[in-house]
């Protein structure tokens, strides 16, 4: 889906029975708390310890970060 996507998460330091964000009644559209692929990876890879803006990887001879190059944000409300 181009906008919306559904995780389920558990243990790790993810908090218990949350749920974030919110879409309309046909599922389609964001109404409440947007949470774009790469805050998501970013909330992830905080949970494992490890900092999204230094990890970096090696890649066509380029260094590349598993969030993208767009900002990235962890997402205190999924963390318990």
């Amino acid at each position: 889906h181009p906008r919306c996507f559904t995780m389920w998460m558990a243990g790790g330091g993810s908090k218990p029975g949350t749920i974030y964000g919110e879409t309309d009644d046909f599922s389609y559209n964001i109404v409440k708390d947007p949470c774009d692929v790469h805050d998501f990876h970013a909330t992830v890879l905080h949970l494992l310890g490890i900092d999204h803006e230094r990890f970096t990887y090696k890649y066509q001879g380029l260094d590349q970060k598993l969030t993208g190059v767009e900002p990235a944000k962890v997402i205190k409300e999924l963390m318990a």
